[in-house]
């Protein structure tokens, strides 16, 4: 009914909980109950005009779908827009026309074509410009356009009859899609027959970003390079898509979502390599940043090279990181989701890995050896398939029955660093096959999710909270069975002897979309005599001092780790704690602290000469747990140790 009532055709999901953020003032509508007649929400039933009992924490949103209705008019200052005539992505076109185009993926040049009436028609080019074209590349994924060989075309045109659509397009060059350019001349000719003067069908050459350059299918392409330094997508699950974050001064931070709008949100997307953007997104919905806030209130003609070369306000008082802004861009369809598909799930989400490989001439699907396979390998999996991030990765799959045609290992060996946008762009083993188990039930699985949690450590507190402990041996014997001394320990007296400790606080934040839970069920959970509790995960981090060219000086230790939310922000409710053998994990916006006093939270320094060196902290080092960002899992500090004391000093994140 509210889709229908805002100008759409239907409704696609609804959101609950705030998911696009808290409105604010009254809450006008509770428990609503509409039978799906009604032509405006205010004709549901509900308890009333402003009775509710909801906090803004439960505000709902809603999805539509991209079709409009047609003739639907907001008020009459739409109608010279091109978007009142209801013409959608799906309904405007690259063709391509010269054989060398044709078999190339992405589709770069060729006639724009609009559907219109069921049929798709060629755009005069009497009034075509380069700024229709920046725009029309855009859409499809390309940060820029090009000049093209017109004669070639003029010969082309001169031998086929072209249907032409019966308007021109106006665009200003910096819309993010054609619906925002103004309608143009209408066309000589009547209703079905319009003519183009001597003018031939208008075409577009675009020029795609580096990690989208054509190639034949073989093509082996390149793990994704980022084209622009200055500028960083972060805790997206697809390509080009993420908080927008930007270097200042040796920094990484974030940006304000005040005034956050698609002519902004373009700018980035084209320094990226990418085409103009689909959706500009505020209110941290695709995860918090850390670090400054380096820009607010951005105002973006369209044209600039970089997002920093837009007006912008560096004071962000008033913005904090809940109103870090993200963008979705438009990217080219590279037809990677066709070759790979998940069979036998529960749901759409998971489901054994099938892939489509080439045996003896012919294509046929077949599964992938499961042998070392891992929570990087099925993020990419999930990636290609659009389905968000992976949740877990299966190495046996004999619950989901998939398809017995497809049974054989066509693929093994696969290592992926996590930036591919297919499987097949992973390092993988050639033509021959090794897989010890063999395909069927021990084939490649995966679950896939939408959100995902991101794991942050607090480095300041490191920093604050770092010194030097002598303690005696005989205070020692529970971490000595624990493993969290050096081996020299198990030589020294238990009466007299001591270790040196380096002691300081772990603050780890859950600055992600969905909690972070332990990959172990409760079964698998380990009893730690030491901290008194189960431990859910065994290696949670790694503490480690290195010398200067990365070394191992000390024998730092794998941390296994209880997990509980010791505090939250404001309004969130706590969910996880150890005591009792509770639920275990980290829920979003909240940490877990693990305080410098505790058993194990430290590293063993007694063997250790004095020097400089580096402290290293790693946050779920086998990815075991799926996070939407890992590049922020490692915090490093310069420690300087004169024998007696020790000074940290910038402890950083990354």
């Amino acid at each position: 009914v509210l889709c229908r009532e805002l100008g759409y055709v239907e409704a696609v999901s609804w959101l609950p909980s705030s998911k696009y953020g808290k409105g604010e003032g009254k809450i006008w509508l509770d428990n609503v109950h509409c039978t799906g007649k009604e032509s405006s929400v205010a004709a549901c039933g509900s308890n009333g005009w402003g009775v509710s009992d909801c906090k803004h924490t439960e505000d709902v949103g809603v999805l539509c779908s991209e079709k409009r209705i047609p003739g639907f008019r907001f008020d009459n200052s739409l109608i010279n827009q091109i978007q009142n005539m209801n013409i959608q992505v799906e309904d405007i076109r690259i063709r391509a026309i010269l054989a060398t185009y044709r078999k190339r993926v992405p589709v770069t040049e060729g006639y724009v074509e609009v559907k219109d009436e069921g049929a798709w028609k060629q755009i005069c080019d009497k009034h075509w410009t380069m700024k229709n074209s920046r725009v029309v590349c855009g859409m499809f994924g390309f940060p820029s356009e090009r000049k093209y060989n017109t004669n070639v075309y003029k010969m082309f045109a001169s031998r086929r009859k072209q249907h032409y659509w019966p308007y021109s397009m106006d665009c200003s060059g910096n819309e993010a899609h054609i619906s925002s350019c103004k309608l143009g001349n209408h066309l000589a000719g009547t209703g079905k027959n319009s003519t183009c003067e001597n003018g031939m069908p208008a075409v577009v050459s675009c020029v795609p970003g580096r990690a989208f350059a054509p190639s034949s299918h073989s093509g082996f392409r390149k793990a994704f390079r980022q084209e622009q330094p200055l500028v960083r997508l972060k805790g997206g699950a697809n390509t080009g898509e993420g908080r927008v974050e930007v270097l200042k001064n040796g920094e990484w931070g974030t940006v304000c979502d005040d005034n956050w709008n698609l002519v902004s949100a373009s700018v980035v997307c084209r320094e990226l390599g990418f085409g103009s953007a689909k959706e500009a997104i505020a209110g941290a919905r695709l995860g918090q940043g850390m670090g400054p806030i380096h820009l607010n209130e951005i105002d973006c003609t369209g044209f600039e090279k970089s997002v920093t070369d837009c007006k912008f306000n560096t004071e962000s008082q008033g913005c904090n990181h809940e109103e870090d802004a993200a963008v979705r861009c438009n990217v080219p369809a590279m037809g990677f989701q066709n070759q790979l598909r998940l069979s036998g799930g529960r749901n759409p989400y998971e489901g054994r890995v099938e892939v489509l490989a080439e045996r003896n001439g012919t294509l046929r699907w077949g599964t992938v050896c499961s042998h070392n396979w891992g929570t990087v390998e099925a993020m990419v999996v999930c990636r290609q398939l659009g389905l968000g991030f992976a949740s877990h990765a299966f190495q046996e799959t004999w619950y989901w029955h998939g398809d017995v045609s497809a049974d054989d290992v066509v693929m093994s060996g696969v290592k992926c660093s996590g930036t591919e946008m297919s499987l097949s762009h992973c390092r993988h083993d050639g033509p021959h096959v090794s897989c010890p188990r063999g395909g069927g039930r021990f084939g490649a699985g995966v679950s896939c999710s939408e959100t995902a949690p991101d794991l942050v450590l607090n480095a300041e507190l490191v920093e604050q909270t770092a010194y030097l402990e002598d303690r005696p041996m005989f205070l020692l014997q529970c971490a000595l069975e624990e493993n969290c001394l050096a081996s020299s320990a198990q030589n020294t007296s238990l009466t007299a002897g001591y270790r040196r400790l380096l002691r300081f606080s772990s603050q780890i934040h859950n600055n992600g979309q969905s909690d972070f839970r332990p990959k172990n069920g409760r079964h698998a959970w380990v009893w730690h005599d030491c901290h008194r509790h189960y431990h859910s995960m065994e290696v949670f981090t790694h503490y480690d001092l290195l010398n200067l060219n990365g070394t191992k000086v000390a024998e730092g230790h794998k941390a296994s780790f209880c997990l509980e939310d010791t505090e939250c922000e404001a309004d969130v409710q706590k969910q996880y704690e150890c005591a009792n053998f509770g639920e275990q994990g980290i829920t979003v916006g909240c940490w877990d602290v693990y305080r410098h006093d505790i058993d194990c939270q430290w590293i063993d320094i007694t063997d250790v000469p004095p020097g400089d060196y580096l402290f290293q902290v790693v946050i779920n080092p086998n990815y075991e747990v799926a996070e939407s960002d890992y590049s922020n899992n490692v915090m490093k500090c310069r420690s300087r140790y004169d024998g007696q004391r020790i000074w940290m000093y910038n402890c950083h994140i990354g």
